[in-house]
């Protein structure tokens, strides 16, 4: 795995809570776009005050390790909201939050300051017959939701549902001739999300589904019921949904937690993945059970 290394070359204020960051450098003609309207890097930070500073892993076969002596780098995964290799540029857009690494970098953010990123890898993939797609996100998932109206067949109806903190959070979304968007209020980390509402709203029981796909993304445990409802109650094949976490609440005490829990219960939940047994978003759903058993 490659890791390449890019600096800020502009900064856009998109809303109150999000900016636009392009990045560019002589590596980055290098990265190469999957195509996928969601797909994602991951980001190596800074790892003390010093924003000029950056000790970038290197590549270890399929992942990557910091050198002997070497601060290790934070590391975040971001969705790329638009990749223009011929012009050396990509832009990111980030959430600005004071908690943790990724949001606080950004708010101070300023040409030249350099990151990290690996290729990029992409989720998004509707069926050969889609004529129809429910896209439901919070503000974190706004980038690829953007990106996948603005490369959707104009035959398509696409209905997406987005939740935002507030009216401050709504933003221009590229025009499509038969979507429409419905903006909601709340979650995001400032109250309970709502998403496994939306999808429940926009995807019931009975509903008729041919030739449909359905993407959802934001906060990671709003998300396990609405994997059950399309997998369980709708019964849907894999191929007709995605459902991807983006983040958590208070992730940093979260993964605490995780590394704090026995060694036996840490053994029995990677055993899941040795050898699943089954359709991975069949193992994915038990393994979100356990979790949540757990209180994580």
């Amino acid at each position: 795995m490659t890791i390449y290394r890019a600096t800020v070359s502009r900064v856009r204020p998109l809303t109150d809570t999000m900016v636009r960051i392009t990045f560019a450098g002589d590596d980055v003609p290098a990265f190469v776009s999957t195509g996928v309207d969601d797909e994602y890097v991951r980001l190596f930070f800074p790892h003390g005050a010093d924003r000029r500073e950056l000790s970038l892993p290197v590549s270890s076969g399929s992942g990557w390790e910091t050198p002997e002596g070497r601060p290790t780098a934070p590391v975040r995964t971001f969705t790329v909201r638009a990749a223009r290799p011929e012009a050396a540029e990509i832009d990111i857009d980030f959430v600005l939050h004071d908690d943790g690494i990724a949001g606080p970098w950004a708010a101070a953010a300023r040409p030249g300051d350099p990151l990290g990123l690996n290729a990029p890898t992409g989720l998004y993939d509707p069926p050969a017959d889609l004529a129809r797609q429910f896209l439901v996100c919070d503000l974190t998932g706004l980038p690829a939701l953007a990106r996948i109206l603005e490369n959707t067949p104009q035959g398509v109806v696409t209905r997406a549902v987005v939740e935002v903190p507030d009216e401050r959070s709504v933003q221009p979304l590229p025009a499509h001739p038969r979507a429409k968007v419905t903006w909601t209020y709340g979650g995001n980390g400032h109250g309970p999300s709502r998403l496994a509402e939306l999808v429940t709203a926009a995807v019931p029981p009975h509903a008729e589904l041919a030739g449909t796909y359905i993407w959802v993304a934001g906060e990671t445990t709003a998300l396990r019921s609405v994997r059950k409802h399309l997998r369980k109650t709708l019964a849907l094949p894999t191929e007709r949904f995605k459902v991807v976490g983006y983040w958590a609440p208070g992730g940093e005490s979260w993964s605490a937690r995780y590394k704090a829990l026995p060694a036996d219960v840490k053994a029995e939940l990677a055993a899941l993945w040795d050898d699943p047994q089954g359709d991975l978003e069949d193992v994915t759903i038990t393994y979100e059970e356990q979790l949540t058993r757990l209180g994580l």
